[in-house]
């Protein structure tokens, strides 16, 4: 089964399919250095500017950082730090004014946005905080989406199960305006796992639900996460959520502060 984020629904393009580990891979080679890579996700010297009417504005400065395959990672800071314009550089959503990102052994900031789209179909899902359910289609369909654009043989079978291991099942049927906050994060869950992701990046997934909602809602995503073995890159504004991770990473005035290896002697 070939892969796809869920925040690319709409991106298309032809890519050859190889065997790796998993047969769905899609294999993206841009230079024999790629090869050698062995972590999940790697940044160097990422900076953004952009300009704004008091000139040119730095969101973010020679940020680097290395994130090991299966390892779960929080990004913190304050409004502004540049939290999320680092995992959206992290997942191809946009790219730097300097510096390269490698997403599953390829260099990202090498590629077009074809070739970057592919690669985040092939490798990557996302849990958003304002959850991206498309309105006309179930709870179901939605699920089934990339499937369905990755030409999976049995989108709706697989679906369904993705449904159930987040317990949703009986509201496959049901649309976005029938479901909770916590509903509609769930099933944008399954959607992000259900094509089995290499990294799945969660910007303040909690952040529309309520404490209760939101404290089931991560044990969903954590509990997922350690069963797909799924490396996790997490925004959040949440320090308790952010020390359910392997790692903290205080971000300030778009520069890297601090690093914090957190010690889990268990997970739900």
């Amino acid at each position: 089964m070939s892969k796809t984020g869920g925040s690319s629904a709409n991106e298309n393009c032809e890519t050859k399919v190889t065997t790796t580990n998993r047969s769905d891979k899609i294999t993206l080679m841009n230079t024999p250095e790629t090869a050698a890579k062995t972590f999940a996700l790697e940044a160097e010297n990422l900076s953004k500017i952009v300009t704004s009417p008091e000139g040119m504005l730095t969101i973010l400065d020679q940020v680097s950082l290395q994130v090991s395959h299966g390892e779960r990672i929080a990004i913190i800071g304050a409004s502004g730090a540049g939290k999320s314009t680092l995992l959206g550089l992290l997942a191809g959503l946009d790219l730097p004014t300097s510096g390269k990102v490698w997403l599953g052994g390829s260099e990202l900031t090498a590629l077009d946005e074809d070739g970057r789209a592919a690669l985040r179909a092939n490798e990557v899902g996302f849990v958003f905080q304002s959850f991206h359910l498309i309105p006309s289609l179930t709870a179901l369909e939605n699920v089934m989406l990339p499937l369905e654009l990755a030409s999976h043989e049995q989108p709706r079978q697989a679906a369904m199960q993705a449904l159930q291991n987040v317990g949703l099942g009986e509201r496959a049927g049901h649309y976005p305006r029938q479901l909770s906050g916590g509903e509609k994060q769930r099933v944008a869950i399954a959607r992000a796992y259900v094509v089995q992701p290499t990294v799945l990046f969660a910007d303040e997934p909690t952040g529309n639900l309520d404490h209760q909602t939101g404290e089931t809602v991560i044990d969903i995503l954590f509990r997922m996460n350690q069963e797909y073995g799924t490396t996790l890159v997490l925004v959040s504004h949440d320090l308790g959520l952010a020390e359910r991770c392997d790692r903290i990473i205080q971000m300030e005035a778009g520069r890297i502060q601090t690093t914090q290896q957190i010690k889990q002697e268990s997970q739900a």
